[in-house]
This record gives structure tokens, sequence and C-alpha cells, in this order.
């Protein structure tokens, strides 16, 4: 696939036009404040038998959406002793926290490595253990259409409220720096970091990768590749029912907690991504608040991005922010 999208010079100068719901803030405020008043109950049970020598692993299950219980793992390096600062990471679209062995990054370079299982997913590439006990309405087969009827039923309500309590949860461990906490994820997880970003106030920096649920209007017009087509193949089939799914969508668009974006952030693109396209990516970048923000291009990448490249740029730049 060749570049498709806008060129890059107007890129740098694009802006979504998802409107913003006029009660976004206090959607999300009473969402969190719903999701708060069931005790974190993080729980951390230290693994042994896993046959690596350099890190300690944890599997975690704290109370998200509901009070339901969604997993994760803490990774830290070897015998540490003293609080580390924290890298959060959320997992991409299809896939789950995996085996504890696939997560050594960052603990290798120093700090402490939390992992969220994502709901409900986990069977796409990765595996994962945590079940969504939430129904929805008949829905196209994946789960960008799950309970979008509205807002308060959508799947992704549960699941940006799950990455807030991850960050607690993450901080609540006594290994834990809880002042030097960051959010990273690549593709959904970079979705998800977006989210993170615009609803916890004090995180140090974000690195969204490649990020998807990014400027909702364009991306269900601009590419017909999953998982943004399960929107418009339920559509195909739910006939007039646009409105009301975009409506919906708007609520958890990646541009609107962009504006809210209170940390350094480190965005990629490539321009040959038709996954998520560079245009919503672009989007959410500068719609972003910080002043201090930088995106990476690959210019003759798909959505794998800059794979390793991008990590080691993140190697660059994460540090600085986590140990200032």
């Amino acid at each position: 696939m060749s570049q498709f999208d806008l060129p890059l010079d107007r890129l740098r100068d694009y802006r979504s036009g998802s409107v913003e719901p006029e009660d976004f803030d206090a959607f999300w405020s009473k969402t969190l404040d719903e999701a708060r008043s069931h005790d974190l109950d993080a729980r951390f049970e230290l693994r042994t038998g896993t046959g690596l020598s350099t890190v300690d692993v944890y599997d975690v299950t704290f109370a998200g959406f509901g009070g339901h219980p969604v997993k994760g793992w803490f990774v830290v390096p070897a015998g540490t002793t003293e609080p580390l600062p924290v890298v959060v990471e959320f997992i991409g679209y299809g896939g789950g926290r995996g085996l504890a062995h696939t997560h050594l990054l960052w603990a290798s370079a120093g700090f402490a490595h939390f992992v969220m299982d994502t709901r409900g997913q986990g069977s796409g590439w990765l595996v994962g253990d945590t079940a969504d006990p939430v129904g929805s309405a008949p829905a196209y087969p994946g789960f960008m259409t799950r309970g979008i009827e509205g807002p308060e039923s959508y799947y992704y309500r549960r699941v940006f409220t799950d990455a807030v309590r991850a960050v607690e949860a993450a901080r609540s461990h006594p290994l834990a720096d809880a002042a030097r906490t960051a959010a990273i994820g690549e593709s959904q997880g970079g979705g998800i970091t977006l989210a993170v970003g615009g609803l916890i106030p004090d995180l140090v920096a974000i690195a969204p990768d490649v990020p998807f649920l990014c400027d909702f209007p364009r991306a269900l017009t601009v590419t017909d590749r999953t998982p943004y087509r399960e929107v418009g193949n339920y559509l195909k089939t739910h006939r007039g029912r646009a409105e009301q799914a975009r409506a919906t969508l708007s609520y958890f668009d990646g541009v609107h907690f962009a504006a809210r974006g209170r940390a350094p952030a480190l965005f990629s693109t490539a321009l040959e991504d038709m996954t998520c396209p560079p245009s919503t990516v672009f989007a959410a970048f500068n719609a972003y608040a910080h002043p201090d923000k930088t995106i990476e291009v690959y210019d003759f990448n798909d959505h794998e991005g800059g794979g390793p490249f991008q990590e080691a740029v993140q190697l660059g730049w994460l540090p600085g922010r986590l140990r200032a």
C-alpha cells in the first residue's frame, strides 16, 4: 500500500471535525466516581517458577469498571527494594496481557512495568485472562460496536475506566513511585493511553504509538480496514443508526482526550497505515494540549509503524521524563 492519506504538510495542520459532547467532562467524572465507589482491591501475587532471573513478576488483580476483576502483570528488576518510576502499558486490539516473559523491556531499563489485560479480548494474538461480564445488544463481531447504542453501554467506557483504575493499582504498590508514572501503548493501547492522559491529571509522560480510536468521523470514511470497518458493517445492517453511533463514539474520541492532555507526549504514525490512518493520529496530536509534544513519522510503514525503532526512540525519550 502506497501513501493514501493527506500529504505530510497538510497532515501537520489537519484538525478533526469531531464534535465534543457538551457533557463530556461530566460523563467521565460520573463514570470514574462510580468506579471508585468500589474498593480498588489491588492484589499482587509474586510469581515463582517463571524461569526469569533478571526480573520479579507479580500476577495482578484489581477492580475495574463496575468492580469487575481485571488482570495485569507488574514486573520490576529482580531484587528491587526501593520505589521505581512506573510505566503503565495498554495492549493493542484483540490482544491480552500475554505471558509474563513477553514483557521485559521496561523492567530491563530500570522501571516498574504494569501491563493491563483488556477485558473480553486476548484471543486474537496475545492471550488474555479478563472477562467482560457486561452484556450488550447484538453487535458485529469484534468490540467496536458492543453497546454502541449509547455512551453508558459502550464497550470502551468499561475499558477506559479499567485503564484509569490500572494506573491507580500500579501506583498502590510499594515498589512504585506514584509521582513518576507514565502511560504507553500501541494502536488500541495508544488510544487507551490518550484517554488515560486526558482523565488523569498528574502523569509525567504519555507515549501513544500509532494510536487507534481517534477522529472517528474521518476514520469511519477514509479506511475500510478493521477494526474501524466493524462500525460500517454494523451500520450496513442497522440502517438509520449512523447519527446515534457517531454521538456515542464522540465520548470516546482520542481527539477530545488529547485536548485535555497535561503531560509531555511522544506520538508516532505511519504514512501507509490504513488501520489507524495518519490523519486520525495527527488529529489527536494537533489537538494535544501540552506544549511538550513530538511525533515520529514512518513514511514507508503500515500499521507496524516504527516497531523496534520506535521502542528505541521511547527508550531515549521516556527516561528523561520519568527520572526528572
